[in-house]
């Protein structure tokens, strides 16, 4: 029950970012992708997650040998002994494998991570649907996407709910002003993307 509890809360962790168009940030529309399967999501092409077959098994040792020759080659002072293929294709009978999906949807939620307590922005969100090498794919892709799901991040995560917007606005400013600053022959340009990024009302 734990496990699937899990599965269905990092689900609904991927539509978070849906609360931006309930927010002070400017709204935006989706690009729409139609055309041969490219769209990763977020990384890798749309693929599900198969028991291991014998099939499946075999390339894995293939490629394992190859790796390891080809490391052996170009490293003839630390050459790393080769496995019996036999051994090697009991293992990979053990795992799982990614595999191209054929048909179905695939999302993923907008990408971040932390770094020195600041947010950073990862990749955008993806909703897609795969049939026989071809998608359809929405991308969610604001304006100045970077500093746009940054800011967001900032006041969504780090401001206080019980605060009106604007003071939640100037309090997410506070700790992350986004001025970014180009220097130029002429000297320096400074843009503050908060101005460009919410909406008129907010600023």
């Amino acid at each position: 029950m734990k496990y699937k509890y899990s599965k269905l809360y990092w689900f609904l962790k991927d539509f978070e970012w849906m609360s931006v168009y309930f927010s002070p940030f400017k709204l935006f529309l989706p690009k729409l992708y139609i055309g041969k399967t490219v769209v990763g999501v977020p990384y890798f092409l749309p693929r599900k997650w198969v028991e291991a077959t014998p099939e499946l098994a075999h390339k894995a040792v293939k490629d394992y040998i190859k790796r390891e020759e080809n490391h052996n080659k170009l490293n003839p002072n630390s050459a790393r002994k080769i496995k019996p293929y036999n051994e090697v294709f009991q293992e990979k009978m053990r795992y799982s494998y990614a595999v191209p999906l054929k048909i179905g949807f695939s999302f993923c939620g907008m990408g971040w991570k932390t770094k020195w307590d600041n947010y950073r922005f990862e990749f955008n969100p993806v909703w897609s649907f795969v049939a026989f090498g071809y998608q359809i794919a929405l991308i969610f892709i604001p304006e100045h996407d970077m500093h746009y799901w940054e800011c967001y991040l900032t006041y969504h995560y780090d401001t206080d709910k019980t605060k009106t917007v604007q003071e939640r606005l100037k309090e997410a400013q506070k700790k992350n002003s986004c001025t970014w600053i180009r220097y130029t022959e002429g000297g320096e340009e400074k843009t503050n993307y908060w101005k460009l990024i919410l909406k008129r009302k907010y600023l």
